[in-house]
């Protein structure tokens, strides 16, 4: 019998992507990066999106601290589209990270699917997203709410799939492991990091990606929780 359910935010309700798009093609006409050599804010964009993927996936495993994350990931990006490094804008990480926790994007059927959970569960988030934008995006959404608990990495001093972040977060909702379940889109930090802990993972693929055959549980869309639960 369920009674507590884990959400991940970024990638599973916060549409981190969607998000990231709409400030980035701000930043793109702020910092004016056609003239600056960058011909194509869509490229821009994708290359960005490659690089930050591989780096979070890093920062969830503990081979990055977030300085660094926050410091490589546009540098990079610059320079492989062909910016020499002293041409790159320095200040456009701190912009993007201003801009990027203020918008709203959730993914469809969200705050639907929360509202209904609300009625027969107890919610949490856990996230390895850095505290002040995971504060946020919390507070601008109006996603504080749904949720008892908003369990982040930087206050534990560890990244989910790390064992100790599920056991803190247990502790916090006053939860045990077989009334709890984990949702969220990262095959090694959310769904590896539960099943590993001893807790039940849905693994959310909106992106229909290729399903291991160890992870039972997938839905591609928000809304087949309704069914679910």
């Amino acid at each position: 019998m369920k009674k507590h359910i884990f959400f991940d935010l970024d990638h599973t309700i916060w549409d981190f992507d969607r998000n990231a798009e709409e400030t980035l093609n701000e930043l793109y006409q702020t910092y004016k990066l056609e003239e600056l050599g960058l011909k194509s804010c869509a490229d821009f964009i994708t290359t960005y999106t490659e690089n930050n993927h591989q780096l979070w996936a890093d920062y969830h495993l503990g081979k990055i601290t977030k300085d660094f994350l926050r410091s490589e990931r546009f540098n990079k990006t610059f320079i492989q589209l062909g910016i020499h490094p002293d041409a790159v804008p320095h200040q456009f990480e701190d912009d993007y990270v201003n801009i990027s926790p203020t918008k709203t994007n959730l993914f469809d059927g969200a705050e639907n699917v929360l509202r209904y959970l609300q009625q027969k569960y107890t919610l949490h988030i856990i996230s390895n997203g850095f505290k002040e934008t995971t504060l946020t995006k919390m507070n601008l959404s109006n996603l504080n709410p749904y949720f008892e608990n908003v369990i982040i990495s930087e206050d534990v001093g560890v990244n989910k799939p790390n064992p100790i972040i599920f056991e803190y977060a247990l502790d916090k909702a006053k939860a045990l492991k077989e009334e709890s379940i984990m949702i969220g889109d990262s095959l090694e930090a959310d769904i590896y990091g539960a099943l590993n802990f001893g807790m039940e993972a849905i693994f959310f693929n909106p992106l229909q990606k290729e399903k291991p055959g160890d992870v039972q549980k997938e839905i591609v869309h928000l809304e087949e929780l309704l069914k679910l639960f």
